[in-house]
């Protein structure tokens, strides 16, 4: 079904259950959008393509010259709001209606609703997510499970909400304005700005956004410039709409100085996206002799390039006055089995407390079971809102470090379970499903780049096992089927036959075996989605 909007948008899909989001007024907000910034996204992700060219061609990243001065000078951003000063604990989690309300109640002091990484971008998905957020911003969002009767509802005190949009390599793909496929990004931005900025004001907020998969300062100035036009276009006072960006990109990292001055006036802090930022090294580098990582299990926080990428973004952010947020503890709750449970708490208290020993100032987690310990481990380091007096001078980061290569190795388990992991996930997001509990831990789409995007480079580097064995299109072949096996036997073989393995073992071929590299899985499945 194709349905043509006054606002020149092109639905390919039947919007009739979402008229609440999609309103004549909200469209005409999105055509703006589309109009005025698609022109220079798509320039930018040209851009992308040049640069790795130019990386492909031997050109390794580097500090800019031309902004030196940038980096050089002692302006510091905008105030950062008082509710958002202190974000020791982030809960984070797809815009599904249950999860949303768990997370709000969770204790922890911001929620970052995902319709990025965790939320397989079905239309119900993106759209009942909207209808989400607009009723979590009013405080009216309830749920009852049907089979249960339990009731869900949100308590008196609840989590500061930040949302995330998809990035800016990814379209709607049911939206099309003058045959143009509309930016997602735009596409979820607008449509939560719209319905919820004048609201967020009247209740003492504002819109709070976390900006995803940034690879430049000149990507992070396309969305400055949509942010201005946006407070414009509502009239709300510049400098309402707060932004924090995820450092998640080998690239990034050589310009966060000039990603925070583009945002300067509305940005409130940088994080580091760990599991993306693994993902983009290997990406970045894939063609080039002398970059193969060791099997993704290694690659820890205590490496020396991700050591070296969390202080550098500690220091930056500091020295302009705004927050540096940890990363990801994926870990989920062991239910029923305390002895491997507190296995669990305990790889999660080490990794927070380094984060808060080095100066972050808030941390990530993915089950709201792990709230408390995560908060005790920041509550016993940084008494204050946070640690931002903490100008960590004595951190010295130079280029190379941030691209030297870790020592480790790659193990037949590693590769196996780099193919077991990416499977289950595949098949969880062509089922509509984005944040996947997987063998204890919350997975995300980065999970699934990383372990696919070691697979195709290990084949195309023709590495070998710590056993000798050569990582060929053979082997690949061979522990793919005993490793469908396996996942049969973890889900049940009715779920195996019900689900979609089938599809999501034929995608996770086509990436792999592929002899051009695929930038992101998620634009390679997303036509596989069934709306």
């Amino acid at each position: 079904m194709t349905t043509q909007t006054p606002a020149n948008i092109e639905f390919s899909i039947d919007t009739s259950a979402y008229n609440q989001i999609l309103t004549p007024e909200a469209l005409d907000f999105l055509s703006q959008l589309h109009q005025k910034f698609n022109p220079k996204r798509l320039k930018l992700l040209n851009d992308r393509d040049l640069r790795q060219q130019r990386i492909d061609g031997g050109e390794l990243p580097d500090f800019l010259p031309q902004t030196a001065f940038i980096r050089e000078s002692n302006w510091i951003c905008s105030p950062i709001p008082n509710e958002l000063k202190d974000r020791r604990v982030e809960i984070t989690g797809p815009v599904e209606r249950k999860m949303m309300i768990n997370a709000l109640n969770s204790g922890a002091n911001v929620f970052m609703a995902d319709l990025e990484d965790s939320n397989a971008p079905t239309f119900d998905n993106c759209l009942q997510g909207q209808i989400n957020l607009y009723d979590a911003v009013r405080k009216t969002i309830a749920y009852t499970n049907l089979q249960t009767g339990k009731n869900y509802a949100l308590n008196a005190q609840t989590a500061t909400l930040m949302v995330r949009p998809r990035g800016w390599h990814l379209t709607e793909k049911h939206a099309h304005i003058n045959g143009e496929a509309m930016s997602a990004s735009l596409f979820d931005f607008g449509l939560y700005t719209f319905h919820n900025a004048q609201t967020l004001l009247k209740m003492g907020t504002a819109p709070y956004f976390y900006l995803p998969k940034l690879e430049s300062h000149l990507e992070a100035r396309l969305w400055n410039e949509v942010i201005v036009f946006a407070q414009n276009y509502l009239r709300i006072p510049q400098e309402t709409i707060k932004v924090t960006c995820l450092i998640e990109t080998i690239l990034a990292s050589f310009e966060l100085h000039e990603i925070i001055y583009e945002l300067r006036n509305h940005i409130c802090g940088l994080n580091c996206g760990r599991w993306d930022y693994i993902f983009s090294y290997i990406k970045k580098f894939r063609n080039l002799k002398g970059f193969v990582l060791p099997e993704r299990g290694q690659i820890t926080m205590a490496v020396p390039f991700m050591t070296d990428y969390s202080l550098l973004v500690i220091q930056t952010c500091h020295r302009r006055n705004i927050h540096a947020i940890g990363g990801m503890s994926a870990f989920i709750p062991i239910k029923n089995d305390p002895e491997k449970n507190e296995i669990v708490i305990q790889k999660i208290v080490a990794d927070k407390q380094r984060e808060a020993q080095n100066g972050h100032d808030g941390t990530w987690v993915a089950h709201p079971g792990l709230v408390d310990a995560a908060k005790k481990i920041f509550d016993a380091t940084m008494p204050n809102a946070n640690q931002i007096d903490n100008k960590r001078l004595d951190v010295n980061v130079s280029a190379q470090d941030l691209i030297a290569l870790p020592e480790g190795s790659i193990t037949q388990e590693g590769l196996r379970m780099n193919i077991n992991v990416c499977i289950l996930y595949l098949e969880s997001w062509l089922r509509g499903i984005g944040a996947a509990a997987i063998y204890n831990l919350m997975e995300d789409a980065a999970t699934a780049e990383i372990s696919r995007t070691q697979i195709w480079q290990w084949l195309n580097n023709n590495c070998q096992l710590d056993d000798g064995a050569t990582i060929n299109t053979t082997l690949v072949h061979a522990l793919i089927e005993e490793e469908l096996q396996k996942i049969t036997h973890y889900v049940g073989k009715q779920n195996f036959e019900n689900g979609k393995f089938e599809s999501a073992t034929h995608l996770f071929k086509q990436l792999v075996f592929s002899a051009e590299y695929k930038d992101f899985l998620t634009t390679e499945a997303y036509d596989l989605l069934s709306n």
